[in-house]
């Protein structure tokens, strides 16, 4: 009998003591697909300039993104911050680009997929435009959860449908950091391989809200684009957050300030 290969995790990048995995879409797609086949359960969290910025002030919240199966680079700093530091191979892992990429690997497969998350409607327009652009995926069930925690009778009924359904893979449409905290706490819990917070991939993908075009997301200004799209909602977070990160990854790249990869 032959012994299946190790599944090696990837090194990690230190951005303001928060680890990203140093990896781009085609060594996501490569861990991800050896881990299905193992069944090795896991979350995978998809980290940008928000992420991290939430990650220093909730010292909860950057222990839940330095246990994860993996933590990709999903915006453009973060893959600055990782090659500054010699992985010159990293590349964005964009979190609409993940779910895509891994859509389209498993088809051939046959896992099957899990979508939660959403306003009310959007996980079932999701699985509707999935299956009409990958025919043949297996979306084994749908979930929309409420805005708030699940009172024990919902979490009673996700627990039901998802043992029923037995998805391979599980996606989570939630705000960061909502979203990550669900996966930790539920990834041991639900009937299913791997975890995916994917934030707004599920908006975008359902037709929702504009993507940035693909030059705008290459310069870094992914932001700017939807700050513009969604002022009212987003504007605390990109106001506060990007200039903070800038002054703390300045001080991280030039040593004034140490940050401790946990």
């Amino acid at each position: 009998m032959i012994d299946k290969p190790k599944l090696e995790h990837p090194s990690r990048a230190n951005v303001l003591g928060v680890g990203l995995s140093a990896i781009n879409l085609d060594l996501a797609e490569a861990v991800v697909r050896q881990a299905l086949e193992q069944k090795t359960k896991g979350y995978v969290c998809v980290t940008g300039v928000h992420g991290v910025s939430e990650a220093q002030r909730d010292p909860e919240f950057r222990a839940i993104l330095n246990h994860a199966f993996l933590n990709t680079p999903d915006g453009m700093p973060m893959v600055w911050m990782g090659q500054l530091q010699g992985f010159r191979h990293m590349g964005r892992v964009y979190g609409p680009d993940l779910m895509l990429r891994v859509c389209e690997c498993t088809l051939s497969r046959g896992f099957s997929h899990f979508l939660y998350g959403g306003a009310p409607g959007v996980a079932q327009e999701l699985q509707r435009r999935l299956e009409q652009r990958l025919p043949g995926v297996k979306i084994a069930g749908t979930f929309t959860p409420p805005f708030r925690p699940l009172t024990s009778r919902e979490e009673d009924d996700l627990l039901r449908q998802v043992a029923a359904a037995k998805p391979d893979i599980f996606w989570v449409g939630l705000s960061t950091p909502k979203q990550e905290k669900f996966m930790a706490q539920y990834w041991q819990r639900l009937e299913a391989t791997l975890f995916f917070g994917v934030g707004a991939a599920f908006d975008f993908h359902a037709g929702r809200v504009r993507q940035a075009p693909r030059w705008v997301q290459r310069c870094g200004f992914e932001w700017l684009f939807r700050f513009g799209c969604e002022p009212r909602r987003l504007w605390k977070r990109y106001l506060k957050n990007n200039p903070l990160f800038i002054l703390r990854a300045l001080g991280q790249l030039t040593r004034l300030r140490s940050y401790r990869l946990e």
